[in-house]
């Protein structure tokens, strides 16, 4: 996928394909996807330079690509059998470089072991000229030249003239829809994210976006809760909050993200890093100690920006601001509300808690629309739910004990003992007694133990352990 290269509104920061000629000149387009597989073949159907490679074990190596004329055209062979890699030397040793196995490093030696160098075949020109010399050197005989005729018309005309299909995007195509076109058309390969996009618009004024982001998630967001932040949801926060500091409409939709400013991120990312971290702390607080624990990821974004607006205002270990953060997060959780499309709820509840926190009449639209049905326990059979995650925090922060210890399991604990959710009526013992596994399966009859004490319990009814 290419984006013609013109448009004053994306300025992206762009290089030369690796071992190309290098030149001053401005690019006609860019490649937006396909920049590997673009550079391999450049690298081995043509340029003139051995290709830089590595081994299996990651050793770095100089290869030039032949194939080999006669086994190309047996039917009986697989045609991917008669490609070979030879050193840039063109010459292939064994016995510690004693013995020549293969010397193809002049054109006519080249002729005599009948082996085509692959990185002329994309040349008309060179290639005619190698086929002619190749027919002149066995002296135009029948034989040859019947070969050289079928190599041509099944290897070199059908590699020469294969069309590889692409999609170009005219430069007035706007950055969101670039973004939404690649999603739309890339289901295999990797993403280009609105991270990427970014790092490549924040690299025209020579700052490294993505050794920033590494270096911050180390110094921030290493923890069990926070590796699971993405730098994209990093950028869609830092947009959510200058939008909402800026006044005027707060929006973090992707063309909003798209069109952050480096003037922008440098001003918000470090108050923003400190607030994700406070996000963590009240997130322990509540008994969720990892990401697998973790109901929402998506709701830490909104939840990071409260705390660092909050932060900025001293509130955020006011102990009725704090209740009020903790009644919209378990809301959100409960009626289970973050599991779509969520840009148009992280600005609700920004904007709406932080009306609450200053008018508790104003009650945010997640508290406000949120709603459990008690029968909603009884389908929570995995941990896959956020809700289910949820009541598991909840059974932790209200002081539940290991049945056999009878130690109280904080994050110490948790940590220490490979808490897990196991069944308080063992699953050996309900399917003895024949209980449905509707029933017996939910989370009303799941409850974090250790491993050590799940082991002991065995498979007897609680009455007996």
């Amino acid at each position: 996928m290419f984006l013609e290269y013109g448009n004053e509104n994306i300025r992206l920061k762009y290089r030369q394909i690796e071992g190309a000629p290098k030149t001053d000149a401005v690019p006609d387009e860019l490649i937006l996807d396909g920049q590997q597989r673009l550079t391999s073949i450049y690298a081995s159907l043509y340029s003139s330079h051995p290709v830089n490679t590595k081994t299996e074990k990651g050793q770095e190596i100089l290869r030039y690509y032949y194939i080999d004329i006669a086994d190309a055209l047996d039917s009986s062979k697989d045609r991917s059998d008669a490609i070979i890699s030879v050193p840039a030397s063109r010459i292939v040793t064994s016995d510690f470089g004693r013995k020549i196995d293969l010397d193809i490093s002049t054109k006519e030696k080249e002729y005599e072991q009948k082996k085509f160098p692959l990185n002329i075949i994309l040349d008309f020109i060179k290639t005619s000229q190698w086929i002619q010399g190749y027919q002149q050197y066995y002296h135009y005989t029948p034989e040859i030249m019947d070969q050289i005729i079928r190599f041509q018309n099944e290897i070199t005309n059908k590699t020469m003239n294969y069309q590889i299909p692409i999609i170009v995007l005219d430069e007035d195509t706007p950055k969101e829809a670039v973004c939404q076109v690649f999603e739309n058309v890339n289901t295999g390969g990797v993403s280009l994210t609105v991270f990427e996009l970014i790092t490549a618009i924040f690299a025209m004024d020579d700052f490294a976006l993505r050794k920033d982001w590494d270096s911050r998630r180390d110094k921030y967001f290493d923890g069990d809760i926070l590796s699971s932040i993405t730098a994209t949801d990093f950028l869609t926060a830092c947009t959510l909050l200058t939008s909402y500091q800026k006044g005027g409409t707060v929006s973090c939709k992707k063309k909003d993200v798209l069109a952050l400013t480096l003037d922008d991120y440098k001003q918000y990312a470090d108050e923003l890093s400190k607030g994700v971290v406070e996000a963590e702390e009240l997130l322990q607080q509540e008994r969720i100690f990892s990401a697998n624990d973790l109901p929402y990821t998506t709701q830490l974004i909104p939840l990071a920006v409260l705390c660092t607006l909050l932060a900025q205002n001293n509130l955020v270990n006011v102990t009725n601001v704090r209740d009020k953060l903790r009644q919209w997060y378990w809301c959100g959780v409960f009626g289970e509300l973050y599991g779509g499309a969520n840009e148009t709820r992280y600005v609700n509840d920004v904007v709406g808690v932080m009306e609450w926190i200053s008018d508790s009449e104003k009650v945010p639209k997640t508290v406000q629309e949120s709603y459990f049905n008690p029968l909603r326990l009884l389908t929570m059979q995995s941990r896959q739910s956020a809700a289910y995650k949820g009541v598991m925090a909840l059974i932790l922060k209200n002081h539940c004990r290991d049945f056999i210890s009878g130690s109280e399991m904080d994050f110490t604990r948790y940590k220490a003992e490979h808490i897990d959710i196991h069944h308080v009526f063992p699953k050996k013992y309900c399917i003895d007694k024949k209980y449905l596994k509707e029933k017996w399966n939910s989370i009303v009859n799941k409850t974090p133990l250790s491993y050590s004490t799940n082991r002991e319990i065995g498979g007897v009814a609680p009455s007996e352990y």
